[in-house]
């Protein structure tokens, strides 16, 4: 049994986005200042390791961890 949290699905109407605006558009994050602090800061995961590169091109199916919620690039 695992505790890690549901993954949450969020359609991104695409093939691919930033992660900088991929953290405000899942609503991990309130503004895209915050955002790039917490991914410089190392706080958001990608795919379960740290990225630092706000401007990282996610893919479909890639898997975006911020304090405990998990969401996941959608078509």
């Amino acid at each position: 049994m695992t505790n890690e949290p549901p993954i949450e699905d969020v359609p991104i109407g695409g093939d691919g986005i930033r992660l900088g605006q991929f953290v405000k558009f899942a609503g991990l994050l309130d503004s895209g200042g915050d955002g790039k602090e917490a991914i410089i800061d190392g706080y958001v995961l990608v795919n379960g390791e740290v990225d630092r590169r706000r401007g990282r091109q996610l893919q479909l199916g890639d898997v975006v961890t911020y304090q405990g919620r998990r969401v996941r690039v959608c078509p």
